[in-house]
């Protein structure tokens, strides 16, 4: 297989994912486009594309990437597999946007590093950042340390200042004007 290319992920998010029309969104905004991108981190070559490009983001330290569920499960699973085989993995976090009400009431689901551990939080597409914030909030609570955010696509539109004021530096793989101008080459 070829060496994992940002061009090819672009590609696929805007074939995929990006869809004009008239939509609401998580936050209840309304909006003539909306991304799913879980139609690519699902997607065979998404995801392998996906684990790669994210995960050569990482800083060396990391021990695990997480982020709130649904969007950023296949996103941590992607980076903790592809991870594997290097000399630094990272495990995989999942966080419940409440604490379970059953067996150890747990909010974050995964293999937890030990306390003080630098994590990565993941997300696949970052509106306000709120979703970010608090996988951030639950993780600094349990003891973790949280710096970096990485998103798939941001959509510029507040999500990179709100991280920012806690502390959270974001890195996009890509914006919506990329993903625009992409599909309206296709």
């Amino acid at each position: 297989m070829s060496s994992p290319s940002r061009q090819e992920l672009l590609h696929l998010i805007a074939r995929l994912a990006y869809q004009e029309g008239e939509f609401t969104l998580s936050s209840g905004a309304k909006s003539s486009y909306y991304i799913n991108c879980k139609t690519v981190t699902l997607h065979p070559q998404g995801a392998y594309l996906v684990g790669h490009l994210c995960g050569a983001l990482l800083s060396p330290d990391t021990a695990a990437v997480g982020g709130l569920t649904l969007g950023a499960d296949p996103l941590v699973t992607a980076i903790a597999l592809v991870s594997a085989p290097t000399p630094q993995p990272v495990s995989g976090l999942i966080i419940r946007k409440e604490p379970k009400a059953h067996g150890a009431l747990s909010q974050i689901e995964g293999p937890l590093p030990p306390p003080d551990s630098l994590i990565t939080v993941v997300e696949d597409v970052v509106t306000t950042g709120k979703s970010l914030g608090l996988a951030v909030q639950v993780l600094r609570a349990a003891g973790y340390r949280v710096s970096e955010g990485i998103t798939l696509v941001d959509r510029l539109q507040g999500g990179e200042d709100y991280l920012a004021a806690m502390g959270v530096h974001l890195t996009a793989l890509f914006t919506l004007p990329e993903i625009q101008a992409h599909y309206r080459q296709l």
